[in-house]
């Protein structure tokens, strides 16, 4: 049950449509759906306000197609599904409807427009470090943010940041994206005003340590209001940035769809 039905059904006992009783059963009535091999969770929006996101990595397409169907008979759409391979991704869109981005590695299950509010704006080291902004971007929109993005600014070509200056002061919230050695996330903290989020990436040489380093110059940044997730997680970085961003936008702007 996701939160446009509970209202729904907390007009209907306010009106005296149904029994506070009968409501309460159909609160407490299939918290989750056993499939054997998931246990999915139907409470997941009344908690978090967003229904599960499934990780498509190590699911066979028949068991990310289930929890899909699921989810959807339940009443949500806009159903993520990260970490999906191209073949997997091809064989989930054989049985149910499915828009795939292939850069990011996510599939949109049941998709439906979505007017965007806010502004993330996501920032990337280089051009290697898209498929992890674009898994941030493609989140941040299906969950309901405006997204701006800035490829390939580092700090290698610095101007090529400062360039856009005004784009990062107009933003809610900030996604810096960055392998190699992670200095952009300290640049962009030291010019701007919003909540800032770093994510390092696998992407460098030998003493990068598949991430290891960008994460380290990340979590010792001087720049105030900044917050780090795990390496490559474009993900967790757009869902907390959607979260940021939603806060800050105006209560009737906050889900709606066009």
């Amino acid at each position: 049950m996701h939160n446009e039905q509970t209202l729904r059904l907390l007009q209907e006992v306010a009106s005296g449509s149904v029994t506070p009783e009968d409501a309460l059963l159909s609160l407490r009535m299939e918290p989750f759906e056993e499939l054997g091999y998931a246990k999915v969770d139907l409470h997941r929006s009344l908690r978090q306000g967003r229904a599960e996101v499934i990780y498509g990595a190590g699911k066979t397409p028949e068991q990310i197609v289930g929890i899909v169907r699921v989810l959807h008979e339940a009443g949500n759409d806009n159903i993520l599904i990260t970490r999906l391979s191209a073949d997997a991704a091809a064989s989930v869109a054989s049985q149910v409807e499915l828009c795939y981005h292939a850069d990011a590695k996510i599939g949109v299950a049941y998709p439906k427009p979505v007017k965007g509010v806010g502004n993330v704006v996501i920032a990337t080291g280089g051009t290697s470090d898209i498929p992890v902004a674009e898994e941030a971007a493609i989140t941040a929109e299906t969950l309901g943010s405006r997204v701006t993005r800035l490829y390939d600014v580092g700090v290698s070509g610095i101007h090529r940041l400062l360039a856009n200056t005004d784009k990062l002061m107009n933003a809610r919230v900030i996604i810096a994206v960055a392998g190699m050695e992670g200095a952009l996330a300290s640049v962009v903290g030291g010019l701007t005003d919003c909540p800032l989020i770093a994510v390092p990436t696998s992407i460098g040489y030998g003493a990068s340590f598949g991430g290891v380093a960008a994460l380290l110059a990340m979590l010792n940044s001087c720049a105030s209001g900044s917050c780090v997730v795990n390496i490559d997680n474009g993900f967790g970085a757009g869902f907390l940035a959607n979260r940021i961003n939603r806060m800050e936008s105006p209560a009737d702007e906050q889900g709606a769809e066009e």
